[in-house]
């Protein structure tokens, strides 16, 4: 049933009006169970952005507080990302400039800026821009993003730090400080057995996720040591709510934020919104991308405003609140209510956890980005397409990760062109004990071409990228068919519509065909396609007599004429 009133704009107004009392334990189970996730992973995405752990818890809660209110979906979680982290860092650290406190005000000036294209976006209905990513240019981008976020965490994972900046700069010294003996051994042992416990327990499915146990083993294994003073912790958490933190401020700053804003608002969306259909499709329902362009806005907005910075959803702890038993936004707010509750009863429990344990936790997520059998798949499928996501994965490690949003674009844009530019044509004929009309190139044994018709289908738009090479193919088919043709049948229901200049390029032809005493007749045209050719003035040069219903109509008048001229009946 459709939501109507407030619930229409705030979905959470629903929910509660529909909450069951049997749903109240599974969610707060649920919560619980994601809590374990959300604390080390939001530190640890906060830290590749380039800011400190606890902008990542205020990401974790107020985020799920926004979109439990305004969200559409029942289930998805909001929290900080390891594809949005890079971006995040891209952007505000080179204005930031070393300021710890800019680099805050400048990630939550990010979000807000990043849900206020969202929220746009859904007023305009707009959800159809995350079209712009098409899936192989997305899975090589998120390739790309997971190596530079790997190799940006490798030195903290064996226990020493670099100043290199880029994923090759960052790969060379890794290398030098692994030669020169920069490794702390202790370090390496917890980061690398860390890791070793996620990815096994994550192997074996197991009902205690392996972030919870990676992180819990290495502080306990820091704290009996006494070794929290001789290794790179995390460091005390500062005791308080989320609160606003974007003084200092220029128009200039924001004005510099703009463009990598919109960046993160697609990328974010596209994931969000395949993930938020995903689930929904599994569960029976349906959800408006435009309802969750508001509230995945609405939450980053909140985020902006309150010490956080752009989160998206989570493919990771969202598939955990669902696998807990999660039935609805409840689950989110039982997670926001324990995250707060650590940082206000036990913020200094972090200065047991250690950097290479963190580390650990970002690279695990950072795997789980890698997609090397959609790539294979691509490959088997369409090698164009596996082409694309290779050149798009190496756009985004050469030139960077904003700039990388950009040729993402570019690659998913040149594949639309493409294909509508060059698309699939092909000259039709008759298979004796066969109805209807088809491929000749694909039926070269048995096809038959009409004696002195020429029918030609051609599976695109006509618009100004492609018009010049249909008119040229249509012309050099007339002419391998040989002096005996008068009539071509323009199989047309493929064609959606005409631009101006396709349409100048269909005259000329038609001239051409017309000095040669050739007749052009359509068939199966659209129609919204005549509306245009009538809007475009042709009623005296392609009157009513020349648009069949169908093929067959058109060929039973073209042999029909053409016996009758011979002097033959018709039929």
């Amino acid at each position: 049933m459709a939501a109507t009133g407030i619930a229409r704009w705030v979905p959470g107004v629903r929910i509660v009006r529909e909450y069951e009392r049997a749903w109240l334990w599974p969610d707060v189970r649920a919560g619980l169970v994601v809590t374990a996730l959300m604390i080390p992973a939001g530190m640890g995405y906060a830290t590749v952005a380039g800011l400190p752990p606890v902008a990542g818890l205020y990401a974790s809660i107020v985020p799920l507080l926004a979109y439990a209110v305004f969200g559409p979906s029942r289930i998805l979680i909001l929290a900080p990302d390891s594809a949005l982290a890079p971006v995040i860092a891209a952007a505000i650290l080179p204005l930031a400039l070393g300021d710890g406190d800019r680099a805050i005000a400048l990630a939550g000036a990010l979000a807000v800026l990043v849900g206020l294209f969202m929220l746009a976006a859904a007023a305009f209905r707009l959800g159809f821009v995350t079209d712009l990513l098409s899936k192989p240019v997305r899975v090589g981008y998120l390739n790309a993003i997971a190596l530079i976020v790997i190799v940006s965490q490798l030195p903290k994972l064996l226990g020493f730090s670099t100043d290199a900046d880029g994923p090759w700069s960052g790969a060379l010294a890794t290398w030098d400080g692994v030669a020169t003996g920069d490794v702390v051994p202790v370090a390496a042992v917890i980061g690398v057995g860390s890791l070793a416990v996620i990815l096994i327990l994550r192997r074996l499915r197991s009902p205690v996720p392996g972030v919870m146990v990676a992180v819990v083993a290495s502080m306990l294994a820091l704290w009996i040591a006494g070794l929290a003073d001789d290794l790179p912790v995390v460091g005390g958490l500062p005791q308080g709510l989320p609160a606003p933190a974007l003084a200092g401020l220029t128009w200039g700053d924001i004005g510099e934020l703009v463009a990598p804003a919109a960046g993160i608002a697609l990328v974010a969306f596209t994931d969000s919104a395949v993930l938020s259909r995903t689930l929904a499709a599994r569960r029976g329902e349906t959800v408006s991308g435009t309802a969750e362009l508001g509230g995945i806005g609405a939450a980053n907005v909140a985020t902006g405003l309150l010490g956080g910075f752009p989160v998206s959803a989570s493919s990771s702890r969202t598939p955990v609140a669902q696998a807990a038993g999660s039935r609805t936004q409840l689950t989110g707010v039982v997670s926001a209510a324990c995250v707060l509750l650590f940082m206000l009863a036990l913020p200094d429990l972090t200065r047991y956890l250690p950097q290479a344990a963190l580390a650990a936790v970002v690279i695990a997520a950072a795997l789980t980005l890698i997609d090397a059998p959609a790539v294979a798949s691509l490959w088997r499928m369409n090698r164009v397409d596996a082409a694309l996501s290779v050149i798009a994965m190496l756009g985004v490690l050469v030139f960077g990760v904003l700039e990388g949003i950009v040729v993402a674009i570019v690659l998913s844009l040149l594949t639309f062109v493409n294909r509508s530019w060059r698309p699939y044509r092909a000259q039709l004929g008759r298979i004796p004990g066969r109805r209807g009309y088809h491929d000749l190139s694909r039926h070269t044994k048995h096809g038959e071409a009409i004696p002195g018709v020429v029918i030609l289908r051609f599976d695109a738009p006509l618009f100004f990228a492609n018009g010049s090479i249909f008119d040229d193919w249509a012309r050099a088919t007339v002419d391998a068919a040989g002096p005996d043709v008068h009539t071509v049948i323009l199989a047309a229901e493929p064609i959606t519509s005409i631009d101006t200049t396709a349409f100048d390029e269909l005259l000329e032809l038609d001239d051409y065909l017309g000095a040669r005493g050739i007749r052009l007749v359509f068939a199966e045209v659209k129609g919204p396609v005549k509306d245009v050719l009538r809007r475009y003035g042709t009623a005296e040069r392609f009157t009513s007599d020349r648009f069949l219903p169908t093929v067959g109509a058109a060929v039973d008048e073209a042999t029909g004429t053409w016996r009758g001229d011979l002097g033959g009946g018709t039929g």
